[in-house]
Order: structure tokens, then C-alpha cells, then sequence
């Protein structure tokens, strides 16, 4: 018997079952247990692009992105807005500068 105690896709207890095991699962009923849940899956999810970079990988962090986000209120072209606002004003990642440190100038 494996033990889990994660948020999964919403096919996978079929897929168990398909595969001939018995998934035992609930439902989060609860708001805030379903938002602490998908940013735990987020955490997973961000440590799977770092171990196996893919394209795969990529889409279910956007996926456990997207619905961190829409439980929060917020559509995917707002959050791409807010993304954006902040690139035009911050910049992006593209020149792939690392802080080392910073100190006061004199």
C-alpha cells in the first residue's frame, strides 16, 4: 500500500482503477485546506522542472498556477497582466543575472 496525502488530477483515481488498484480519496471541501493543498502541488510541481525539465512538467505547474489563482480571484489574463506590469517595470529573467550581494555606497 503507498501512501500519498496529495492533491491529485482530477482522472486519477479512474486511472487507478484502471490499472487494477483501489485509489482511496476525499474531497477538500474546504477553501483554504484546497488553496494550502494546490501550493503544496506547486512546490512539487517546481522541484519536478527542476529535477526533469519539460514541457510537461512546465504545464502542471501553469495548470496548479492557474488554480491557485482562480481561487484567489483572478483570471489567467490578469495574472499575465500582472506578470507583464512587472516585466515592463522590473524586467524579465532574460539576461540571466544572479545578485551576488549589495553593499551601501559610500
Amino acid at each position: 500500500m503507498k501512501q500519498y496525502h496529495k492533491l491529485v488530477r482530477d482522472k486519477i483515481p479512474e486511472i487507478c482503477k484502471a490499472n487494477g488498484d483501489i485509489a482511496r480519496t476525499r474531497t477538500l471541501a474546504d477553501d483554504a485546506e484546497y488553496v494550502q493543498a494546490l501550493c503544496d502541488k506547486l512546490c512539487e510541481e517546481a522541484a519536478e522542472v527542476r529535477n526533469t525539465p519539460s514541457l510537461e512538467e512546465l504545464a502542471d505547474t501553469l495548470e496548479v498556477l492557474q488554480n491557485i489563482g482562480k481561487m484567489l480571484g483572478y483570471s489567467f489574463e490578469q495574472i499575465d497582466a500582472a506578470r507583464a506590469k512587472k516585466a515592463s517595470e522590473r524586467g524579465g529573467f532574460d539576461k540571466r543575472i544572479f545578485l551576488i550581494q549589495t553593499e551601501a555606497e559610500q
